[in-house]
């Protein structure tokens, strides 16, 4: 992972004095701990849910499991309600969530190993962006992780 984006993201978030929350899936954490790497990162960073199983999105994130059956944990739906309901709960400035197939299982004709949702909440913001990254289950958790901090440091600068 490029420190560069860690560090812009953690820059402009300080600045800015903005807030996060993130909801995770197939990234387990590793988006958490990358807001959290640098010095300082209480002042922004607010709460990191990793919620990897359906029944944790219906509990703690409030997505009905009629969304899940429907659209699927792996979706645009369940993306942007992971992000908003995580920033609503938190009363975040902006939520993140990633949920996607890092592979190797879990994978079907619609949905590859290596489809990735990342969707982001703010004030002004409802997003969503799919992927398709290529690579082993660990590279394919780290592409995701990068393209998120991308996501919000473009919708933190000026």
């Amino acid at each position: 992972m490029p420190k560069e984006i860690i560090r812009q993201v953690h820059n402009l978030l300080l600045k800015n004095k903005k807030t996060v929350a993130v909801a995770e899936s197939c990234t387990g954490g590793e988006l958490s701990s990358l807001l959290t790497r640098l010095p300082d990162a209480s002042k922004y960073f607010l709460l990191g849910a990793i919620t990897y199983s359906n029944q944790s999105k219906t509990l703690i994130l409030n997505i009905s499991r009629k969304i899940i059956t429907q659209y699927g944990a792996v979706s645009e739906k369940t993306a942007l309600l992971m992000a908003k309901n995580i920033r609503r709960r938190i009363r975040a400035d902006f939520g993140i969530s990633i949920t996607g197939i890092a592979g190797p299982g879990g994978a079907s004709q619609t949905k590859p190993k290596g489809t990735v949702y990342i969707g982001l909440a703010g004030k002004n913001i409802v997003t969503c962006r799919k992927f398709i990254f290529s690579g082993s289950r660990q590279v394919i958790r780290k592409k995701a992780c990068r393209e998120a901090l991308r996501l919000l440091c473009a919708h933190l600068s000026p």
